[in-house]
């Protein structure tokens, strides 16, 4: 772990939120874009993101200063995903909501018929990936799309590398079929 993180990690651990903010800066991208492929919604990746970072704060006297913070401020973030997936599908079971949140993303230049095709084909690929076991939604997410490493996937998820790699091959064989179907 680099010195600047202990030192940050020691301040924090007193209670400075500055510190707080420092050192979680430079890992706020990465988490936001793991919550927004998890969530599929931004906002409720927000939300995720920033109920991690308020739990985080909470028990900050839990910290270990000998490990480095972004595997667990991972670790808090793909738990809260987790949480929000259960609220949105019992929400859905008891019919509080209708569908489940998509966002859809604007193309550029393409032609409208080509932009059209674009957003359903990504709009069915995010369904898809929502549609899969959390399991393999995750291990899909950090490595596949997050481009986190196997082994990194694996210790953030507490399973053998092994579990990831056919995680991530059962994901994209679901995937496969479903969009091959459609």
């Amino acid at each position: 772990m680099e010195e600047l993180e202990t030192i940050l990690l020691a301040k924090v651990i007193a209670g400075d939120r500055s510190a707080f903010a420092e050192m979680v800066a430079p890992a706020t991208p990465r988490l936001m874009a793991t919550a927004i492929r998890m969530l599929g919604s931004r906002s409720e990746a927000e939300d995720a993101l920033q109920d991690s970072l308020a739990s985080l704060w909470v028990t900050r006297h839990r910290l270990d200063p000998n490990r480095p913070i972004e595997p667990m401020l991972t670790t808090i973030v793909l738990n809260k995903c987790r949480d929000r997936m259960r609220q949105r599908k019992a929400a859905f079971f008891i019919r509080f909501a209708a569908e489940p949140v998509t966002e859809t993303v604007s193309a550029d230049t393409p032609s409208p018929e080509t932009q059209t095709a674009d957003r359903e084909t990504l709009t069915k690929t995010r369904q898809a990936i929502s549609a899969l076991p959390v399991k393999l939604k995750e291990a899909l997410v950090l490595v596949a799309i997050d481009g986190r490493s196997q082994s990194e996937a694996a210790t953030l998820l507490n399973a053998s590398e092994k579990a990831i790699e056919t995680r991530i091959y059962r994901a994209r064989k679901i995937l496969k079929e479903k969009l091959q179907l459609e």
